[in-house]
């Protein structure tokens, strides 16, 4: 990783508007101070001519290694970590094991496992982008993030699999104004593409093709596809107009006018329409309908739009289908994913206990 990305990306969000043809920026004078110290001064006389602008160019790309989700909790995580750096006095770049472990152990009873994994991730992100070692098998990072889990212990809440039953449910109480459309379309693609919110709310009007058999949607990047080569995904249309997932896009778009960008937008309460929903909006959305709909979930459940993913794994499984038809779906490249996911579906069902004479 380069050692000056964090502060080409910098200069990255102010030319993310213009021409992608333009020629690349001279690095920062920011970037050769930093680099002073580690480059020889012919090195350093390089970074000022033609290689300087190639090398700029690529720390840019480096930048956008990350997804935009990505890059806003790591941002959010090292925060937290640099300010209780600073208020104890100590270096938070480079920080030394001890000090990190010593902050895992003072946030050990406020975050859980995956949060805490992921400022740990955070951190060590943070010291490969400037350079610094980082060894994350450290004894005293690895034993104290071992102790934290086996002290404070919490079970971890899974999304709610909502399977074309709980979907209905959500259908009844959508209605036909605009935004009860709009709900309808998020719910029936959402489950039956076994999308993620924030795949859901990327969509735009050029990524969809419409045919006499359904509908092709094409995902330009997502989660597991941080290169961008993307994927295409078919939709069927549905045996019941009411809960067809084509049929709905086809009456969303149609009341809604839209022709091109962004496909779901938020609707206000007069009934016009704005600009792209967020991520959060489609949980919101989610919440509202549950609500109206009277669905609740186990306890030991949460209610989120992961849901409806989980919800089209769950009954695609329990209905036959086959690992390799899910993970192509479902766009998935780890097969221990897949195989957690048909686990929770066929707990039951492949109960040995049904082999007793109960």
């Amino acid at each position: 990783m380069f050692p000056f990305a964090g502060a080409a990306q910098k200069e990255d969000r102010g030319m993310a508007d213009q021409d992608s043809s333009a020629s690349p920026p001279a690095v920062p004078q920011e970037v050769l101070q930093l680099a002073a110290g580690t480059l020889s001064p012919e090195a350093l006389a390089l970074l000022s001519g033609p290689v300087g602008q190639a090398v700029a160019k690529a720390a840019n790309y480096a930048g956008r290694a990350l997804s935009d989700n990505t890059r806003r909790a790591y941002a959010s995580d090292w925060k937290a970590f640099s300010t209780w750096c600073r208020a104890g006095g100590v270096s938070a770049l480079p920080a030394a094991p001890v000090v990190i472990a010593g902050h895992l152990a003072s946030v050990a009873q406020t975050l859980g496992r995956n949060s805490l994994k992921r400022r740990l991730a955070a951190i060590a992100h943070m010291h490969r982008q400037s350079g610094h070692p980082w060894q994350p098998g450290d004894p005293a990072i690895r034993a104290t993030l071992r102790g934290i889990f086996a002290t404070h212990s919490k079970p971890v809440r899974p999304a709610a699999a909502l399977t074309s039953v709980e979907v209905k449910q959500l259908l009844n109480v959508c209605g036909t104004d605009l935004a009860g459309l709009r709900d309808r379309a998020i719910f029936l693609l959402g489950f039956a593409g076994a999308l993620r919110r924030s795949e859901l709310v990327a969509i735009d009007r050029e990524h969809l093709r419409f045919t006499t058999d359904g509908m092709t949607l094409r995902i330009p990047r997502s989660k597991r596809d941080q290169e961008g080569e993307g994927a295409d995904l078919g939709i069927p249309r549905g045996l019941n107009p009411l809960s067809c997932p084509v049929r709905a896009m086809e009456q969303w778009l149609g009341r809604s006018r839209i022709e091109y960008g962004a496909v779901f937008r938020r609707v206000t309460a007069a009934g016009t329409m704005e600009d792209r929903l967020s991520p959060q909006g489609v949980w919101r959305i989610l919440r509202r309908r549950a609500e109206r709909a009277g669905l609740t979930v186990d306890e030991r459940e949460r209610l989120s739009p992961h849901g409806l993913r989980a919800g089209f794994i769950t009954e695609a499984y329990l209905n036959g289908a086959r690992d390799e038809q899910v993970m192509h779906h479902a766009r998935q490249s780890d097969f221990a994913t897949t195989q957690s996911y048909r686990r929770r579906a066929k707990i039951t069902q492949d109960s040995p206990a049904r082999l007793l004479d109960l």
